[in-house]
């Protein structure tokens, strides 16, 4: 399967900037491409910048965008390809941690000049590419993001783009640390896999959807208990929505939760950051500003 295969939006210029769209995880629906699509042809009439999206984005395996294999074979594929210029998650949902050993050793040099861009399950790949030294990586808006808010979109393409926007976390303006974000329920899980990066000195972000309080403090309990976890230069926390009700109620908020735990583990918590499951979640780009 090649770039030409895809869909007739695939026929762009060849002097157009090209995002690769891939699924790593569950299953996006034609529907939602196009939409995508008629943004893109709304806002780069002259197509400048376009969107290619692998045929298997719309597979269907159960619950995933394809099998196991076809999703790493069409992120590699995108990754390694030199006609396409950078690569966009499509959108979250579970699955990217099952290919994630078959993709990165197969990356190549091309694919290591490119930059990357996702979040939520997303980051189960993004962490091991940032681990295997990838520099072009940041947590932000999906392509599926494109569809809610033009400023959202506008400014994830800025950086796939450029490397640079506006549509940036606040605290990165003035912190030179090294940062790096992820849901954390995935950073959670990666603790101890393969997966986890090194994050000694870095400023951790936070953010989760659709939790109940006791599992955001049993995750925060099991993830500033790691000693990797312990040497990170501080937390800050995105935003935690739709947290789900439980009886009885657990009596603390997300703030309060993480700021026990950091308290408790001697991390330092360095405030909020301006990330979530929203429209208005900012970029990220993992390392230093």
């Amino acid at each position: 399967m090649g770039i030409a295969k895809t869909t007739k939006k695939a026929r762009v210029a060849t002097n157009s900037f090209k995002i690769g769209v891939v699924c790593a995880s569950s299953r996006f629906s034609k529907e939602r491409a196009e939409a995508v699509e008629a943004w893109m042809a709304q806002n780069h009439p002259d197509r400048d910048v376009a969107v290619v999206f692998h045929p298997a984005c719309f597979l269907k395996h159960g619950h995933f965008a394809g099998d196991d294999r076809a999703r790493a074979d069409a992120f590699v594929e995108f990754a390694n390809d030199p006609r396409i210029d950078a690569i966009w998650f499509a959108r979250g949902g579970y699955g990217s941690c099952r290919i994630a050993d078959a993709v990165i050793p197969r990356l190549d040099a091309v694919a290591r000049k490119k930059r990357y861009m996702g979040y939520s399950d997303a980051g189960s790949l993004l962490a091991g590419m940032y681990k295997a030294g990838f520099q072009h990586l940041a947590h932000g808006p999906m392509a599926s993001d494109s569809v809610r808010d033009d400023a959202t979109a506008r400014g994830a393409l800025s950086w796939l783009t450029t490397g640079r926007t506006d549509w940036i976390e606040p605290s990165l303006a003035t912190d030179p640390r090294p940062a790096v974000a992820f849901n954390l329920t995935i950073l959670n899980e990666l603790t101890g896999t393969a997966l986890e990066p090194d994050l000694s000195g870095h400023v951790l972000m936070l953010e989760e959807v659709s939790e109940a309080a006791y599992r955001i403090d049993r995750m925060m309990f099991h993830l500033t208990s790691q000693a990797s976890i312990r040497r990170v230069a501080g937390i800050r926390l995105g935003r935690v929505s739709d947290v789900t009700p439980n009886d009885p109620d657990f009596g603390q908020t997300p703030e309060e939760i993480v700021r026990y735990w950091c308290l408790r583990s001697g991390i330092a918590f360095l405030g909020n950051a301006d990330i979530g499951h929203d429209g208005a979640n900012k970029v990220v780009p993992f390392g230093r500003p």
